[in-house]
């Protein structure tokens, strides 16, 4: 596979053309596949999608052939393509009759609803990595979970430049070049840059600046309005595979990644990442991570999941295939993994997100560095949130407790209240204010906070509302100032309450 030539772009805008008038994209292949057959693709189930697609209209000669891999009669697929210019790019090729493609090509929609197309290794579109069926050290996936998962968190305001750091496939520089004026592209891999070059001009986007080297080698000292990489964070003895293996000792590869990642951003922008870390035996994971964080930066890790190393290398090994190898290697190979993580005394393993933003005030020594673990529902896409996170950060590292109390909040949107206690209790036990938007945090509250928060519209200031509180509750009014400013702050920073734009505080609703 890795020896193989790859298409040509030269006639993308017919084949694009093509794809398009069969209904070949993420809203056709759900309309006409039927929500049962959809689902099992992505569980690299192919049977269903194969019996729904038994017809010889174009759209099931196309996903039989670019999504399914099956070789297609050459007359349906003149019928569907335009064959000539297919077979001359080399997107398919023709022998004895019968048309069989030579790449992946899934539909992926565009958070605004275009019609993209992510192309791949043969075998790498359907279910992600689980639908490899390779352990070429050269492969190039499709779309997986992890990379839906970072274009669902990353901010997308419009910026002048932006990088894609070990693009693969090219989804992340696609979507960049929605809201980028210059997309840089670079990849460890030439061929996934060829990929990517095809998955930009096959989804009608502008094309990248694409690059070939390690890390932040191929850029220099450039720097970015925003970085994104789901980058080859596999933390593996050995590096057997290019496109999740880093080839760096343990976590090496995700911390030199963040680390440098701070010279190479502009003042106020973004580094997106996702990664992979150590949980070592003596040593608390959250001080590790700090660790990481670039000065001039700030930073919000959090940690999606956590699996124990017995977990995490049968995952991989799975991935890789070698689950179906023979015992005896499959058995040396699970060694080799808990040998690895044995002599660096790693207990676990932790995935999730890190994002970085360059900062006026990191940059003077008073950095907002936020880790925490998150392992619950969140609302994609996060982008928006990400940014709300880090203006309230903002926000509050400039209050002290006096200036809380003179800052006006209103109550988020699609917050509600909860009361738990015994069926009948005059009381509740405790009362919890749950988000149902972006993060869908839970907080447990006081009677003070609950009813701080439940009044909060904007128009007064914290202050006079505590104390219509202690009238209400008969509770000393100076005392509860005193001590209800680290409640607010929390509900701040937790996007419970947010503070009214230019009241008093100067807060910039970003």
């Amino acid at each position: 596979m890795s020896e193989t030539s790859l298409p040509a772009p030269d006639h993308t805008a017919a084949l694009r053309e093509a794809l398009l008038a069969a209904a070949f994209t993420a809203d056709g292949l759900l309309d006409r596949l039927g929500a049962a057959a959809y689902a099992a693709l992505a569980r690299s189930e192919t049977v269903p999608a194969l019996r729904a697609t038994r017809g010889a209209s174009p759209f099931d000669t196309l996903v039989r052939l670019f999504l399914l891999q099956r070789p297609v009669p050459e007359e349906q697929a003149r019928a569907a393509l335009p064959l000539e210019e297919c077979v001359q790019d080399g997107w398919v090729s023709v022998q004895d009759g019968l048309v069989r493609a030579t790449v992946d090509v899934r539909p992926y929609g565009g958070p605004d609803g275009e019609d993209w197309f992510i192309v791949s290794d043969l075998g790498c579109a359907v279910g992600g990595a689980g639908g490899i069926g390779s352990h070429e050290e050269g492969v190039v996936l499709g779309v997986g979970g992890a990379s839906t998962t970072l274009a669902s968190i990353t901010v997308r305001t419009p910026v002048a430049s932006a990088l894609d750091l070990g693009t693969g496939s090219g989804i992340q520089a696609l979507h960049a070049a929605q809201h980028a004026t210059r997309v840089t592209a670079t990849d460890l891999n030439p061929r996934a840059l060829e990929f990517t070059r095809l998955t930009l001009a096959l989804s009608g986007a502008a094309p990248a600046d694409l690059r070939e080297g390690s890390l932040f080698e191929p850029v220099g000292t450039e720097t970015f309005d925003l970085i994104v990489s789901n980058p080859p964070f596999v933390i593996s003895p050995g590096a057997r595979l290019t496109y999740r293996d880093g080839g760096m000792g343990g976590d090496d590869l995700c911390r030199t990644l963040v680390q440098q990642a701070g010279s190479h951003l502009n003042e106020g922008g973004y580094a997106q990442f996702l990664a992979n870390w150590q949980h070592v035996e003596g040593e608390e994971w959250q001080d590790r991570l700090r660790s990481w964080v670039p000065a001039g930066c700030d930073a919000w890790v959090v940690q999606r999941e956590v699996q124990d190393v017995t977990q995490y290398a049968e995952l991989w090994l799975r991935d890789s295939g070698d689950h179906r190898s023979d015992p005896a290697a499959y058995a040396e190979r699970y060694e080799a993994w808990l040998d690895e993580f044995e002599a660096r005394g790693t207990t676990s393993v932790g995935f999730g997100w890190i994002t970085l933003r360059r900062s006026a005030a990191a940059a003077a020594g008073n950095p907002s560095i936020v880790v925490e673990e998150w392992p619950h529902t969140v609302q994609q896409p996060l982008g928006r949130a990400v940014e709300e996170h880090f203006a309230r950060q903002d926000y509050l590292r400039d209050q002290d407790d006096a200036a809380l109390l003179a800052g006006h909040f209103t109550l988020a949107a699609e917050v509600v209240q909860e009361q738990v206690g015994l069926p009948g209790a005059e009381d509740p036990e405790h009362v919890v204010l749950r988000q149902h938007r972006g993060m869908m945090r839970a907080t447990k509250v006081d009677a003070v906070a609950a009813g701080f928060a439940g009044v909060c519209d904007g128009s007064l200031p914290a202050g006079r509302i505590l104390d219509a509180i202690a009238q209400l509750m008969s509770e000393d009014p100076v005392l509860l100032r005193d001590r209800t400013p680290q409640a607010i702050r929390l509900l701040v920073e937790e996007g419970f309450l947010e503070p009214v734009p230019g009241a008093v505080s100067g807060y910039a609703r970003p």
